[in-house]
């Protein structure tokens, strides 16, 4: 399977290829972007391992993350969408979809985020109808956290994760 084509009225909603893959490095290897998860900017091996993670998200469990494109410019704005990380993390996630995001430094603040991710649990509630799905955030991305809170996620955990606080959240069905 692959990511189904999703548009908002500013965005394109699509799979990664191949061809993402300079803008893709370029935004995790920025330490804005990086500063709330892992700490650190990434390698080029590693975004490349990334990429290809959220590829196979697709073809094995059916759900996966989509690369966003402003439709005006076709400028890389980020990715959003689901995972299974198996994360070693007290309480478990369980076999529950992890939401996350994550947009390029010059996107921010411009509202794409809630955009994309409101299609994209569109695309869900089709898929699985009304049920739980889960995100992480760390405590001090009050961007992200109010980004979360727009869209339905209410946090109902704080913990570690390797060995950094994070606050877990879920939205829940109606």
């Amino acid at each position: 399977m692959h990511a189904p084509p999703l548009e908002t009225e500013r965005l394109t909603l699509r799979g990664h290829t191949e061809e993402d893959f300079s803008e893709y490095a370029e935004m995790w290897g920025d330490p804005r972007v990086t500063r709330h998860v892992g700490g650190r900017p990434f390698t080029s091996e590693e975004c490349w391992h990334r990429l290809l993670r959220g590829v196979g998200h697709w073809h094995v469990l059916g759900f996966g993350y989509w690369v966003l494109r402003e439709k005006r410019s076709t400028r890389f704005v980020g990715e959003v969408g689901f995972a299974d990380l198996r994360r070693e993390i007290d309480p478990p996630l369980g076999a529950t979809p992890e939401m996350g995001w994550v947009l390029s430094p010059w996107s921010h603040g411009q509202g794409f985020a809630t955009e994309a991710i409101a299609a994209v649990l569109a695309w869900a509630n089709r898929q699985w109808g009304e049920r739980r799905l889960v995100c992480m955030i760390d405590p001090d991305n009050a961007p992200s956290l109010r980004v979360a809170a727009k869209v339905g996620f209410r946090e109902y955990a704080r913990t570690t994760y390797h060995g950094s606080p994070t606050i877990l959240l879920e939205r829940s069905p109606a």
